[in-house]
Protein backbone atom coordinates (compact mmCIF):
# COMPACT_ATOMS: atom_id res chain seq x y z
CA UNK A 1 0.00 0.00 0.00
CA UNK A 2 2.52 2.08 0.93
CA UNK A 3 4.30 2.04 -2.73
CA UNK A 4 0.68 2.34 -4.52
CA UNK A 5 0.53 5.58 -2.67
CA UNK A 6 4.13 6.84 -3.66
CA UNK A 7 2.92 6.09 -7.42
CA UNK A 8 -0.28 8.11 -6.77
CA UNK A 9 1.71 11.40 -5.31
CA UNK A 10 4.12 10.84 -8.00
CA UNK A 11 1.75 11.15 -11.15
CA UNK A 12 0.12 14.22 -9.43
CA UNK A 13 3.40 16.09 -8.64
CA UNK A 14 4.33 15.43 -12.55
CA UNK A 15 0.76 16.14 -13.81
CA UNK A 16 0.63 20.03 -14.14
CA UNK A 17 4.01 19.94 -16.16
CA UNK A 18 2.28 18.79 -18.89
CA UNK A 19 -1.47 19.25 -18.62
CA UNK A 20 -1.98 20.51 -21.76
CA UNK A 21 -1.46 17.30 -23.06
CA UNK A 22 -1.87 14.98 -20.69
CA UNK A 23 -5.37 14.89 -21.58
CA UNK A 24 -4.64 13.43 -25.13
CA UNK A 25 -1.92 10.66 -25.07
CA UNK A 26 -3.33 7.71 -26.05
CA UNK A 27 -6.23 9.67 -28.47
CA UNK A 28 -3.78 10.56 -31.56
CA UNK A 29 -6.99 11.67 -33.41
CA UNK A 30 -6.98 14.60 -31.05
CA UNK A 31 -3.69 16.11 -32.67
CA UNK A 32 -1.27 14.61 -30.14
CA UNK A 33 1.79 12.20 -31.08
CA UNK A 34 4.57 11.09 -28.40
CA UNK A 35 8.15 10.39 -29.56
CA UNK A 36 10.13 8.19 -28.02
CA UNK A 37 14.08 9.18 -28.78
CA UNK A 38 16.19 7.87 -31.51
CA UNK A 39 13.05 6.42 -32.99
CA UNK A 40 11.35 6.98 -35.98
CA UNK A 41 7.45 7.31 -36.26
CA UNK A 42 4.68 7.36 -39.23
CA UNK A 43 2.07 10.02 -39.26
CA UNK A 44 -0.57 11.64 -41.89
CA UNK A 45 -0.84 15.17 -41.33
CA UNK A 46 -4.35 16.99 -42.87
CA UNK A 47 -4.98 20.58 -43.25
CA UNK A 48 -7.94 20.81 -40.93
CA UNK A 49 -5.84 18.89 -38.41
CA UNK A 50 -2.71 20.02 -36.99
CA UNK A 51 -0.43 17.94 -34.60
CA UNK A 52 1.22 18.09 -31.35
CA UNK A 53 4.32 16.32 -31.10
CA UNK A 54 5.85 15.75 -27.59
CA UNK A 55 9.03 14.15 -26.24
CA UNK A 56 9.37 12.80 -22.32
CA UNK A 57 12.00 12.14 -20.27
CA UNK A 58 14.51 13.77 -21.65
CA UNK A 59 18.13 12.75 -20.21
CA UNK A 60 19.82 15.28 -18.09
CA UNK A 61 23.17 15.26 -19.73
CA UNK A 62 21.15 16.04 -23.11
CA UNK A 63 21.99 19.86 -24.10
CA UNK A 64 20.21 19.60 -27.53
CA UNK A 65 17.80 18.48 -29.91
CA UNK A 66 17.06 17.77 -33.35
CA UNK A 67 13.74 16.94 -34.33
CA UNK A 68 12.83 16.31 -37.93
CA UNK A 69 10.52 15.26 -40.33
CA UNK A 70 10.64 14.62 -44.07
CA UNK A 71 7.57 13.95 -46.91
CA UNK A 72 8.15 12.56 -50.36
CA UNK A 73 7.14 16.65 -52.13
CA UNK A 74 4.50 18.20 -50.42
CA UNK A 75 5.31 20.70 -47.49
CA UNK A 76 5.01 19.88 -43.76
CA UNK A 77 5.85 23.14 -40.97
CA UNK A 78 7.21 22.57 -38.18
CA UNK A 79 7.42 24.94 -35.10
CA UNK A 80 8.60 25.77 -31.89
CA UNK A 81 4.84 27.15 -31.01
CA UNK A 82 1.20 27.42 -32.50
CA UNK A 83 2.11 30.73 -33.61
CA UNK A 84 4.31 30.73 -36.57
CA UNK A 85 7.05 32.94 -36.30
CA UNK A 86 9.74 32.71 -39.14
CA UNK A 87 12.68 32.72 -36.92
CA UNK A 88 10.68 29.52 -34.91
CA UNK A 89 9.37 27.68 -38.21
CA UNK A 90 10.57 25.85 -41.06
CA UNK A 91 8.35 24.12 -43.55
CA UNK A 92 9.40 22.04 -46.59
CA UNK A 93 9.68 18.71 -47.13
CA UNK A 94 12.39 17.75 -45.23
CA UNK A 95 13.15 20.58 -42.09
CA UNK A 96 14.09 20.03 -38.80
CA UNK A 97 14.64 22.60 -35.82
CA UNK A 98 17.29 22.53 -32.88
CA UNK A 99 15.91 22.86 -29.43
CA UNK A 100 18.53 23.82 -27.11
CA UNK A 101 18.03 22.59 -23.46
CA UNK A 102 18.26 24.65 -20.26
CA UNK A 103 18.91 23.02 -17.18
CA UNK A 104 15.19 22.28 -15.96
CA UNK A 105 14.22 21.15 -19.33
CA UNK A 106 12.71 17.40 -19.47
CA UNK A 107 9.80 17.31 -21.62
CA UNK A 108 9.91 19.23 -25.03
CA UNK A 109 6.39 20.22 -28.02
CA UNK A 110 6.83 20.59 -31.46
CA UNK A 111 3.56 21.58 -33.45
CA UNK A 112 2.99 20.18 -37.34
CA UNK A 113 0.66 20.94 -39.91
CA UNK A 114 0.08 21.35 -43.39
CA UNK A 115 -1.38 23.43 -45.97
CA UNK A 116 -1.80 20.80 -48.46
CA UNK A 117 -5.49 20.13 -49.55
CA UNK A 118 -4.14 16.79 -49.56
CA UNK A 119 -3.11 14.20 -46.93
CA UNK A 120 0.93 14.11 -46.23
CA UNK A 121 2.64 11.06 -45.26
CA UNK A 122 5.24 12.23 -43.12
CA UNK A 123 8.00 10.23 -40.94
CA UNK A 124 9.78 12.09 -38.17
CA UNK A 125 12.29 11.25 -35.42
CA UNK A 126 14.15 13.50 -32.20
CA UNK A 127 18.09 13.09 -32.54
CA UNK A 128 19.71 13.90 -28.92
CA UNK A 129 23.17 15.00 -28.48
CA UNK A 130 25.67 16.19 -25.60
CA UNK A 131 27.66 19.59 -24.46
CA UNK A 132 30.58 17.82 -26.84
CA UNK A 133 28.74 17.46 -29.52
CA UNK A 134 29.45 20.31 -32.26
CA UNK A 135 25.92 22.09 -33.05
CA UNK A 136 24.50 21.62 -36.87
CA UNK A 137 23.58 25.59 -37.88
CA UNK A 138 24.84 27.11 -35.05
CA UNK A 139 26.20 30.35 -36.91
CA UNK A 140 23.30 30.70 -39.05
CA UNK A 141 23.77 33.77 -40.80
CA UNK A 142 22.06 33.60 -44.26
CA UNK A 143 18.42 31.37 -43.56
CA UNK A 144 15.77 32.55 -41.33
CA UNK A 145 16.03 30.32 -38.31
CA UNK A 146 18.26 31.24 -35.77
CA UNK A 147 20.03 27.93 -35.34
CA UNK A 148 19.34 26.28 -38.91
CA UNK A 149 20.37 22.62 -38.65
CA UNK A 150 18.52 22.10 -42.54
CA UNK A 151 20.09 21.43 -45.74
CA UNK A 152 18.44 23.87 -48.59
CA UNK A 153 18.82 22.29 -52.41
CA UNK A 154 18.23 23.64 -55.59
CA UNK A 155 18.29 21.96 -58.80
CA UNK A 156 17.86 22.99 -62.44
CA UNK A 157 18.45 21.06 -65.65
CA UNK A 158 22.23 21.24 -65.01
CA UNK A 159 23.03 21.08 -61.73
CA UNK A 160 22.32 20.60 -57.87
CA UNK A 161 23.20 23.15 -55.55
CA UNK A 162 23.65 21.81 -51.68
CA UNK A 163 23.82 24.49 -49.19
CA UNK A 164 23.82 24.81 -45.51
CA UNK A 165 24.47 27.18 -42.70
CA UNK A 166 27.67 26.93 -40.25
CA UNK A 167 27.98 25.09 -37.49
CA UNK A 168 29.12 26.20 -33.56
CA UNK A 169 30.69 24.58 -30.82
CA UNK A 170 28.41 22.66 -28.13
CA UNK A 171 27.94 24.18 -24.88
CA UNK A 172 26.32 22.76 -21.52
CA UNK A 173 22.52 23.68 -20.17
CA UNK A 174 22.68 26.89 -18.93
CA UNK A 175 25.64 28.54 -20.51
CA UNK A 176 25.43 30.82 -23.05
CA UNK A 177 26.33 29.68 -26.60
CA UNK A 178 30.07 30.74 -27.87
CA UNK A 179 30.44 33.96 -30.23
CA UNK A 180 30.69 32.26 -34.05
CA UNK A 181 33.47 35.40 -35.63
CA UNK A 182 35.08 36.92 -32.54
CA UNK A 183 38.23 34.61 -32.73
CA UNK A 184 39.86 32.03 -35.88
CA UNK A 185 41.83 29.55 -33.22
CA UNK A 186 41.36 25.75 -32.06
CA UNK A 187 38.94 27.26 -29.59
CA UNK A 188 36.39 28.13 -32.06
CA UNK A 189 33.83 26.47 -34.52
CA UNK A 190 37.10 27.57 -37.29
CA UNK A 191 38.26 24.21 -35.94
CA UNK A 192 35.26 22.36 -37.44
CA UNK A 193 35.17 20.11 -40.42
CA UNK A 194 32.36 19.45 -42.86
CA UNK A 195 31.74 16.20 -44.50
CA UNK A 196 29.09 16.19 -47.44
CA UNK A 197 27.58 12.76 -48.03
CA UNK A 198 25.31 11.65 -50.93
CA UNK A 199 23.04 8.30 -51.09
CA UNK A 200 21.32 7.23 -54.22
CA UNK A 201 17.80 5.58 -54.32
CA UNK A 202 17.31 2.27 -56.41
CA UNK A 203 16.53 3.61 -60.26
CA UNK A 204 13.19 4.43 -61.19
CA UNK A 205 11.95 4.48 -57.66
CA UNK A 206 9.66 7.01 -57.46
CA UNK A 207 7.64 5.28 -54.11
CA UNK A 208 6.49 7.41 -51.01
CA UNK A 209 7.00 4.54 -49.26
CA UNK A 210 10.77 3.46 -50.24
CA UNK A 211 11.86 7.26 -49.69
CA UNK A 212 10.38 7.24 -46.55
CA UNK A 213 12.63 3.96 -45.78
CA UNK A 214 15.84 5.26 -47.09
CA UNK A 215 15.46 8.44 -45.18
CA UNK A 216 16.22 6.64 -42.11
CA UNK A 217 19.91 5.40 -43.54
CA UNK A 218 20.68 8.73 -43.62
CA UNK A 219 19.47 10.71 -40.24
CA UNK A 220 21.84 9.75 -37.55
CA UNK A 221 26.02 9.85 -37.89
CA UNK A 222 26.79 6.27 -37.76
CA UNK A 223 23.96 5.10 -40.83
CA UNK A 224 25.60 7.82 -42.74
CA UNK A 225 28.66 6.61 -42.76
CA UNK A 226 27.61 3.28 -43.16
CA UNK A 227 25.36 3.49 -45.79
CA UNK A 228 25.86 6.79 -47.87
CA UNK A 229 29.27 8.19 -50.06
CA UNK A 230 31.44 11.19 -49.12
CA UNK A 231 31.88 13.03 -52.21
CA UNK A 232 33.59 16.37 -50.24
CA UNK A 233 35.26 17.37 -47.26
CA UNK A 234 34.95 21.11 -46.24
CA UNK A 235 36.84 23.53 -43.68
CA UNK A 236 35.53 26.08 -41.96
CA UNK A 237 37.10 28.37 -44.49
CA UNK A 238 35.23 26.94 -47.50
CA UNK A 239 31.97 27.92 -48.62
CA UNK A 240 28.86 26.18 -47.40
CA UNK A 241 27.87 25.02 -50.90
CA UNK A 242 28.58 21.91 -52.73
CA UNK A 243 26.98 21.17 -56.03
CA UNK A 244 25.86 18.01 -58.21
CA UNK A 245 25.18 17.13 -61.47
CA UNK A 246 21.59 16.78 -61.71
CA UNK A 247 20.42 13.39 -62.05
CA UNK A 248 16.74 13.98 -63.55
CA UNK A 249 14.26 11.48 -61.79
CA UNK A 250 16.88 9.92 -60.02
CA UNK A 251 16.14 9.94 -56.08
CA UNK A 252 19.05 11.18 -53.94
CA UNK A 253 19.60 12.34 -50.24
CA UNK A 254 22.14 14.49 -49.25
CA UNK A 255 23.65 14.95 -45.57
CA UNK A 256 26.30 16.98 -43.94
CA UNK A 257 28.52 15.46 -40.63
CA UNK A 258 30.21 18.55 -38.64
CA UNK A 259 33.10 17.00 -37.11
CA UNK A 260 35.36 18.46 -34.48
CA UNK A 261 38.90 16.92 -34.90
CA UNK A 262 40.19 18.46 -31.41
CA UNK A 263 37.18 16.24 -29.59
CA UNK A 264 36.41 13.90 -31.61
CA UNK A 265 33.12 14.24 -31.79
CA UNK A 266 30.41 14.71 -34.81
CA UNK A 267 26.61 15.39 -35.29
CA UNK A 268 24.36 14.67 -38.49
CA UNK A 269 22.26 17.59 -40.16
CA UNK A 270 18.77 17.29 -41.40
CA UNK A 271 19.24 14.97 -44.55
CA UNK A 272 17.63 16.30 -47.50
CA UNK A 273 16.49 14.35 -51.57
CA UNK A 274 15.65 15.56 -55.14
CA UNK A 275 14.67 13.82 -57.48
CA UNK A 276 15.44 17.01 -59.41
CA UNK A 277 12.20 17.03 -61.11
CA UNK A 278 8.95 18.62 -60.22
CA UNK A 279 5.82 16.17 -58.82
CA UNK A 280 3.24 17.87 -59.45
CA UNK A 281 4.27 19.28 -62.80
CA UNK A 282 1.63 19.29 -65.70
CA UNK A 283 4.45 18.45 -68.39
CA UNK A 284 7.47 16.70 -67.78
CA UNK A 285 6.96 15.80 -64.21
CA UNK A 286 9.20 13.38 -62.53
CA UNK A 287 6.66 10.32 -63.90
CA UNK A 288 6.88 11.30 -67.43
CA UNK A 289 10.33 12.57 -67.99
CA UNK A 290 10.76 10.81 -71.66
CA UNK A 291 9.39 13.19 -74.41
CA UNK A 292 8.17 12.05 -77.48
CA UNK A 293 10.29 13.96 -79.74
CA UNK A 294 13.35 12.56 -77.63
CA UNK A 295 12.71 8.72 -77.95
CA UNK A 296 11.93 9.45 -81.83
CA UNK A 297 15.18 10.99 -82.36
CA UNK A 298 17.53 8.40 -80.32
CA UNK A 299 15.44 5.18 -81.60
CA UNK A 300 16.08 6.27 -85.30
CA UNK A 301 19.99 7.16 -84.08
CA UNK A 302 19.71 4.04 -82.16
CA UNK A 303 18.62 2.20 -85.17
CA UNK A 304 21.27 3.69 -87.53
CA UNK A 305 24.21 3.12 -84.57
CA UNK A 306 23.33 -0.54 -84.62
CA UNK A 307 23.85 -1.03 -88.57
CA UNK A 308 27.19 0.95 -88.42
CA UNK A 309 27.81 -1.19 -85.25
CA UNK A 310 28.22 -4.71 -87.40
CA UNK A 311 28.52 -3.14 -91.37
CA UNK A 312 29.94 0.30 -91.08
CA UNK A 313 33.25 -0.61 -93.21
CA UNK A 314 31.52 -2.19 -95.75
CA UNK A 315 29.16 0.43 -96.04
CA UNK A 316 31.63 3.24 -95.79
CA UNK A 317 29.33 5.84 -96.90
CA UNK A 318 26.85 5.34 -94.42
CA UNK A 319 29.06 5.04 -92.12
CA UNK A 320 30.34 8.71 -93.26
CA UNK A 321 26.87 9.86 -93.14
CA UNK A 322 26.64 8.69 -89.32
CA UNK A 323 30.10 10.57 -88.40
CA UNK A 324 28.96 13.83 -90.09
CA UNK A 325 25.74 13.77 -88.49
CA UNK A 326 27.57 13.17 -84.98
CA UNK A 327 29.97 16.08 -85.36
CA UNK A 328 27.34 18.83 -87.05
CA UNK A 329 24.58 17.89 -85.11
CA UNK A 330 26.46 17.93 -81.64
CA UNK A 331 27.96 21.69 -82.44
CA UNK A 332 24.27 22.84 -84.00
CA UNK A 333 22.55 22.31 -80.68
CA UNK A 334 25.28 23.49 -78.40
CA UNK A 335 25.68 27.09 -80.61
CA UNK A 336 21.44 26.82 -80.87
CA UNK A 337 20.97 26.23 -77.04
CA UNK A 338 23.50 28.79 -75.95
CA UNK A 339 22.37 31.73 -78.16
CA UNK A 340 18.62 31.07 -78.45
CA UNK A 341 15.31 30.23 -76.53
CA UNK A 342 13.54 27.73 -79.18
CA UNK A 343 11.59 24.96 -77.57
CA UNK A 344 13.36 21.90 -77.06
CA UNK A 345 11.39 20.01 -79.57
CA UNK A 346 11.91 22.99 -82.62
CA UNK A 347 15.79 22.51 -80.99
CA UNK A 348 15.52 18.46 -81.38
CA UNK A 349 14.08 18.99 -85.14
CA UNK A 350 16.56 21.40 -86.69
CA UNK A 351 19.78 19.47 -85.22
CA UNK A 352 18.37 16.31 -87.22
CA UNK A 353 18.13 18.46 -89.86
CA UNK A 354 21.19 20.32 -89.54
CA UNK A 355 23.19 16.91 -88.34
CA UNK A 356 22.24 15.41 -91.69
CA UNK A 357 23.13 18.26 -93.96
CA UNK A 358 26.58 17.36 -92.26
CA UNK A 359 26.32 13.78 -92.94
CA UNK A 360 25.70 14.03 -96.54
CA UNK A 361 28.39 16.65 -96.95
CA UNK A 362 30.82 14.52 -95.56
CA UNK A 363 29.61 11.91 -97.68
CA UNK A 364 30.02 14.49 -100.91
CA UNK A 365 33.25 15.56 -99.86
CA UNK A 366 34.65 11.87 -99.53
CA UNK A 367 32.69 11.16 -103.01
CA UNK A 368 34.08 13.91 -104.96
CA UNK A 369 37.64 14.51 -103.33
CA UNK A 370 38.27 11.12 -101.73
CA UNK A 371 40.96 12.29 -99.09
CA UNK A 372 41.25 9.55 -96.64
CA UNK A 373 43.46 11.22 -94.14
CA UNK A 374 40.00 14.29 -93.48
CA UNK A 375 37.57 11.42 -93.26
CA UNK A 376 39.47 9.04 -91.30
CA UNK A 377 40.53 11.88 -88.69
CA UNK A 378 36.62 13.24 -88.38
CA UNK A 379 36.40 9.12 -87.71
CA UNK A 380 39.19 8.64 -85.07
CA UNK A 381 38.04 12.14 -83.13
CA UNK A 382 34.30 10.77 -82.62
CA UNK A 383 35.81 7.48 -81.32
CA UNK A 384 38.35 9.76 -79.18
CA UNK A 385 35.49 12.09 -78.01
CA UNK A 386 33.93 9.14 -76.40
CA UNK A 387 37.23 7.63 -74.91
CA UNK A 388 37.85 11.36 -73.13
CA UNK A 389 34.18 11.43 -71.97
CA UNK A 390 34.50 8.02 -70.30
CA UNK A 391 37.76 9.36 -68.96
CA UNK A 392 36.20 12.13 -67.22
CA UNK A 393 33.49 10.35 -66.56
CA UNK A 394 35.42 8.48 -63.81
CA UNK A 395 36.43 10.03 -60.18
CA UNK A 396 39.48 11.52 -62.26
CA UNK A 397 36.54 14.10 -63.65
CA UNK A 398 35.92 15.06 -60.52
CA UNK A 399 39.39 16.13 -59.15
CA UNK A 400 39.44 20.01 -58.62
CA UNK A 401 42.00 21.52 -61.39
CA UNK A 402 39.15 19.90 -64.33
CA UNK A 403 36.75 22.61 -62.91
CA UNK A 404 38.61 25.08 -64.59
CA UNK A 405 37.02 24.92 -68.10
CA UNK A 406 40.54 25.54 -69.98
CA UNK A 407 42.48 22.47 -68.46
CA UNK A 408 38.59 20.92 -68.84
CA UNK A 409 38.96 21.14 -72.59
CA UNK A 410 42.45 21.19 -73.40
CA UNK A 411 42.66 17.62 -71.74
CA UNK A 412 39.08 16.21 -73.36
CA UNK A 413 40.91 17.70 -77.21
CA UNK A 414 44.35 16.30 -76.02
CA UNK A 415 42.56 12.78 -75.32
CA UNK A 416 40.36 12.77 -78.15
CA UNK A 417 43.57 13.54 -80.93
CA UNK A 418 45.74 10.75 -79.62
CA UNK A 419 43.56 8.22 -80.47
CA UNK A 420 43.73 8.50 -84.03
CA UNK A 421 47.42 9.32 -83.89
CA UNK A 422 48.12 6.12 -82.08
CA UNK A 423 46.17 4.36 -84.85
CA UNK A 424 47.48 6.45 -87.61
CA UNK A 425 49.08 3.00 -88.61
CA UNK A 426 46.43 0.78 -88.99
CA UNK A 427 43.65 2.90 -89.83
CA UNK A 428 41.09 0.11 -91.17
CA UNK A 429 41.48 -1.34 -87.37
CA UNK A 430 40.73 2.45 -86.03
CA UNK A 431 37.80 2.56 -88.32
CA UNK A 432 36.00 -0.93 -87.34
CA UNK A 433 36.34 -0.04 -83.76
CA UNK A 434 34.46 3.43 -84.48
CA UNK A 435 32.31 1.88 -85.75
CA UNK A 436 31.36 -0.98 -83.16
CA UNK A 437 31.96 1.45 -79.78
CA UNK A 438 30.25 4.17 -80.90
CA UNK A 439 27.65 2.44 -82.66
CA UNK A 440 26.80 0.02 -79.95
CA UNK A 441 26.66 3.66 -77.63
CA UNK A 442 23.92 4.80 -79.88
CA UNK A 443 21.84 1.48 -78.53
CA UNK A 444 22.46 2.99 -74.59
CA UNK A 445 21.20 6.57 -75.49
CA UNK A 446 18.35 5.16 -77.02
CA UNK A 447 17.61 2.81 -74.00
CA UNK A 448 17.99 5.92 -71.44
CA UNK A 449 15.32 7.74 -73.01
CA UNK A 450 12.64 4.87 -72.08
CA UNK A 451 14.79 3.42 -69.29
CA UNK A 452 16.98 5.16 -66.96
CA UNK A 453 20.71 4.70 -67.34
CA UNK A 454 23.57 6.49 -65.84
CA UNK A 455 25.85 5.53 -68.63
CA UNK A 456 23.98 7.93 -70.97
CA UNK A 457 25.36 11.30 -68.57
CA UNK A 458 29.30 9.65 -70.08
CA UNK A 459 28.15 12.18 -73.03
CA UNK A 460 25.58 14.10 -71.50
CA UNK A 461 28.21 15.42 -68.75
CA UNK A 462 30.39 17.12 -71.84
CA UNK A 463 27.43 18.59 -73.13
CA UNK A 464 26.10 19.87 -69.75
CA UNK A 465 29.64 21.38 -69.83
CA UNK A 466 29.29 22.77 -73.27
CA UNK A 467 25.95 24.45 -72.71
CA UNK A 468 26.59 25.72 -68.56
CA UNK A 469 29.13 27.68 -67.15
CA UNK A 470 28.19 26.98 -64.27
CA UNK A 471 28.53 23.19 -64.58
CA UNK A 472 32.17 23.34 -64.18
CA UNK A 473 32.02 23.50 -60.32
CA UNK A 474 29.68 20.69 -60.32
CA UNK A 475 30.42 16.99 -59.02
CA UNK A 476 29.34 14.86 -61.44
CA UNK A 477 28.82 11.28 -59.58
CA UNK A 478 26.26 8.87 -60.26
CA UNK A 479 24.37 5.60 -59.28
CA UNK A 480 26.05 2.26 -60.88
CA UNK A 481 23.16 -0.16 -60.11
CA UNK A 482 21.68 -3.47 -61.41
CA UNK A 483 20.29 -1.55 -64.79
CA UNK A 484 23.85 -0.02 -65.83
CA UNK A 485 25.49 -3.31 -65.46
CA UNK A 486 23.19 -4.82 -67.42
CA UNK A 487 22.98 -2.03 -70.25
CA UNK A 488 27.16 -2.14 -69.70
CA UNK A 489 27.02 -5.64 -70.51
CA UNK A 490 24.82 -5.04 -73.30
CA UNK A 491 26.99 -2.47 -74.98
CA UNK A 492 30.12 -4.22 -74.71
CA UNK A 493 28.72 -7.91 -75.95
CA UNK A 494 27.12 -5.68 -79.30
CA UNK A 495 30.66 -3.86 -79.58
CA UNK A 496 32.90 -6.79 -79.37
CA UNK A 497 30.87 -8.31 -81.72
CA UNK A 498 30.33 -5.66 -84.27
CA UNK A 499 34.25 -5.39 -83.88
CA UNK A 500 34.59 -9.35 -84.36
CA UNK A 501 32.46 -9.31 -87.10
CA UNK A 502 33.69 -6.91 -89.11
CA UNK A 503 37.34 -8.02 -88.78
CA UNK A 504 36.68 -11.66 -90.33
CA UNK A 505 34.71 -10.52 -93.07
CA UNK A 506 36.84 -7.54 -93.85
CA UNK A 507 39.88 -9.59 -94.16
CA UNK A 508 41.36 -9.95 -97.27
CA UNK A 509 39.44 -7.06 -98.83
CA UNK A 510 40.76 -3.87 -99.45
CA UNK A 511 40.90 -1.76 -96.48
CA UNK A 512 39.32 1.35 -98.26
CA UNK A 513 36.78 1.99 -101.37
CA UNK A 514 38.78 3.38 -104.07
CA UNK A 515 37.80 7.21 -104.89
CA UNK A 516 34.39 7.14 -106.32
CA UNK A 517 35.02 10.07 -108.50
CA UNK A 518 37.57 8.95 -110.05
CA UNK A 519 35.66 5.87 -110.54
CA UNK A 520 33.12 7.36 -111.89
CA UNK A 521 34.65 9.67 -114.51
CA UNK A 522 36.67 6.44 -115.93
CA UNK A 523 33.59 4.54 -116.32
CA UNK A 524 32.54 7.76 -118.20
CA UNK A 525 35.32 7.76 -120.17
CA UNK A 526 35.04 3.90 -121.07
CA UNK A 527 31.55 4.53 -122.15
CA UNK A 528 32.15 7.36 -124.39
CA UNK A 529 35.04 5.56 -126.50
CA UNK A 530 33.65 1.51 -126.52
CA UNK A 531 30.74 2.07 -129.23
CA UNK A 532 29.90 -1.85 -128.43
CA UNK A 533 28.88 -1.03 -124.94
CA UNK A 534 25.47 -0.48 -125.06
CA UNK A 535 25.86 2.31 -122.34
CA UNK A 536 27.18 3.86 -124.73
CA UNK A 537 23.88 4.58 -126.96
CA UNK A 538 22.07 6.14 -123.81
CA UNK A 539 21.73 9.86 -123.69
CA UNK A 540 23.90 11.95 -121.60
CA UNK A 541 21.86 12.38 -117.84
CA UNK A 542 21.36 16.35 -118.96
CA UNK A 543 19.00 15.27 -121.47
CA UNK A 544 17.72 12.64 -119.96
CA UNK A 545 16.05 15.12 -117.21
CA UNK A 546 15.17 17.46 -119.75
CA UNK A 547 13.16 14.86 -121.86
CA UNK A 548 11.61 13.78 -118.55
CA UNK A 549 10.32 17.36 -117.67
CA UNK A 550 9.08 17.84 -121.05
CA UNK A 551 6.94 14.74 -121.28
CA UNK A 552 5.71 15.76 -117.37
CA UNK A 553 5.26 19.30 -118.64
CA UNK A 554 3.00 18.11 -121.76
CA UNK A 555 0.75 16.12 -118.97
CA UNK A 556 -0.42 19.20 -117.39
CA UNK A 557 -1.05 21.13 -121.10
CA UNK A 558 -4.83 21.45 -122.63
CA UNK A 559 -4.78 19.26 -126.04
CA UNK A 560 -5.18 22.46 -128.78
CA UNK A 561 -7.80 21.71 -131.80
CA UNK A 562 -6.42 19.94 -134.74
CA UNK A 563 -8.51 21.48 -137.24
CA UNK A 564 -12.54 20.61 -138.76
CA UNK A 565 -14.30 18.26 -136.22
CA UNK A 566 -18.02 17.97 -137.86
CA UNK A 567 -18.68 15.18 -140.13
CA UNK A 568 -17.76 15.93 -144.22
CA UNK A 569 -21.11 16.48 -146.37
CA UNK A 570 -21.12 13.83 -149.21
Amino acid sequence: MGLLRLLVVALLASQPEVVGGAETVGNSSEGLIEFSMGTFRYFELNRSFPKEAILRHISSNVTFLIFQTHSQYQNTTVSFSKTLLPNTSGTGTDKGLVFTLRPEHSVCTWYLETLDAEPVQNVAIPLSYSERDPIPGGCNLEFDLDIDPNIYLEYNFFETTVKFAPANLGYARGTRALPCDIGTGQDSRWRLQYEVYQYFLPEKDLTEEGLLQHLQRMAEVPQVLANAIKVATLTANDKTSVSFSSLRGQGVIYNVIVWDPYLNTSAAYVPAHTYACSFEAVEGNCSSLGRVSTKVFFTLFALLGLFICFFGHRFWKTELFFVGFIFMGFFFYVLITRLTTIKYDVRLILTAITGSVGGIFLVAAWWRFGILALCMLCVGLVLGSLVSSVTLFTPLGNLKIFRDDGVFWVTFTCIAILVPVVFLGCLRILNILTCGFVGSYSVVLAVDSYLYTSLSYITLNVLKRALSTDFRRALTSVPFQTNDFIILAVWGMLAVSGITLQIRRERGRPSFPPHPYKLWKRERERRVTNILDPSYHIPPLRERLYGRLTRIKELFQKEQPAGERTPLLL
